[in-house]
């Protein structure tokens, strides 16, 4: 993981908890939660994404046999008369398995998921 991607996700993990929770009220319990959501959802951008992708199958060296990316791409393969559509779902998280996500793609998802985590931690708390 590049040092530019770790950077991007600290500081909107940063800016993320000190403005969640202002204004209204809740404390410093609400904005503890919403840091430890917003972390929580970067790790997942940034680590268990990845991570899945290769459980499901779609590696680096290609699509595992006997494994679900082999099924899903069994039935892409005989929905479309024996070939992989390119741009088809199959297609594209066998893309990302063999490359990883791009940079544009970790700094999104980043800024997404720990938005959600963070929403989601701080309401817990409140």
């Amino acid at each position: 993981m590049g040092t530019r991607v770790v950077a991007v996700a600290i500081i909107t993990l940063l800016i993320t908890g000190s403005t969640i929770g202002e204004g209204n009220g809740s404390g410093s319990r609400s904005t503890i939660g919403a840091v430890i959501g917003a972390t929580v959802g970067a790790g997942i951008a940034l680590v268990g994404l990845p991570v899945i992708f290769g459980t499901l199958g779609f590696t680096g060296a290609g699509i595992a046999a006997g494994s679900v990316a082999a099924k899903m791409m069994s039935a892409a393969a005989i929905a479309n008369s024996g070939g992989v559509a390119a741009g088809s779902t199959v297609a594209v998280l066998q893309s990302i398995g063999a490359g990883g996500l791009s940079l544009g793609a970790k700094v999104g998802l980043t800024a997404a998921l720990g938005s959600a985590g963070a929403a989601t931690g701080a309401w817990l708390t409140e």
